[in-house]
Formats: C-alpha cells, sequence, structure tokens
C-alpha cells in the first residue's frame, strides 16, 4: 500500500505531464512570473531530475536536481507550497535528492536572506562551502554541500 494512501506524503519523479502541478505548487510560477514557467517546463523535459513531493490532497512541492555545476549534483531549487510549509515537505525532498544525487558532491545555493533555507540546509548536515557577491544586489548567494561517503551513504 502507497504511504500516500494514509495521508504520508511520498515522492517520486515527476515528469512533462507534471509541469502544471510544478506551477501550481511553486509561488512564483503560480503568480506568473513566466520565467520560472519556462524552467519548469524545461526542468521537466530536459536532463533535470525532478522529485515530486504530494499526498492525497495533491503537489506540495518539488526538488530539481542538474548535473550543470562542475559535473557534480546541483539542487537548482526546492520550493513547497505555501499551504504545506511547516510539516517536514522540505526535508522530505532534501533527502530524496540527496538518495538520488549520483555524484560525490552536491551542492546548492541560497540567498543570504533566506534563513528558512539555510536552516533545513544545516539542520541536514550540510556545510558552508562559499559566498558569492553580484548574483542579487544587496543579496549575496550562500553556497553549501553535503558530501558523500562511497555506497551513497550521507555523513
Amino acid at each position: 500500500m502507497d504511504e500516500s494512501e494514509h495521508g504520508v506524503p511520498t515522492v517520486r519523479r515527476a515528469g512533462v505531464a507534471d509541469a502544471a502541478a510544478l506551477v501550481a505548487v511553486d509561488a512564483l510560477a503560480a503568480a506568473g512570473d513566466e520565467g520560472r514557467r519556462a524552467s519548469i517546463a524545461r526542468w521537466c523535459g530536459g536532463n533535470a531530475v525532478v522529485l515530486l513531493a504530494e499526498d492525497p490532497t495533491g503537489p506540495l512541492g518539488y526538488a530539481v536536481l542538474e548535473y550543470t555545476f562542475f559535473e557534480q549534483g546541483f539542487l537548482t531549487l526546492l520550493t513547497v507550497a505555501p499551504t504545506a510549509r511547516r510539516r517536514g515537505i522540505g526535508r522530505r525532498l532534501l533527502a530524496a535528492v540527496e538518495a538520488e544525487c549520483a555524484t560525490p558532491k552536491l551542492f546548492t545555493s541560497t540567498n543570504v536572506s533566506h534563513h528558512p533555507m539555510q536552516r533545513l540546509l544545516q539542520g541536514a548536515g550540510w556545510e558552508p562551502a562559499g559566498l558569492l557577491h553580484g548574483l542579487d544586489e544587496g543579496d549575496p548567494e550562500l553556497f553549501f554541500r553535503r558530501a558523500r561517503r562511497t555506497g551513497h551513504v550521507l555523513h
């Protein structure tokens, strides 16, 4: 029996047919951000690994894993629907990305101002990896890494 039948969120790979569901849970895309909508379509139809969290009520959030950052895994985006936040969905998606990643290192970044994402990453054992100025004026980007051991066991 599928966990989602009991109301426990599950995570699965998303495909092209799931693009509309991703738009619905993505606050920027749902508000009409055409750039984000185009990114969702590209991620779902391209080489990215898109992981969708859902329960019987529908989609709750998603994460995008790519291998375009020095050929290492990069968590490009993790977002949870505003109505599903503070329920462990972000942790579940983060764990799914970590399990899915096929490279020795996994990276991500978030703005200095994005404290909830920083807390999520630090709570899951991610380590600071650097700071980059200039992407968003006045709000530097913090990079994090998650080292992997052999056998895909994270430490």
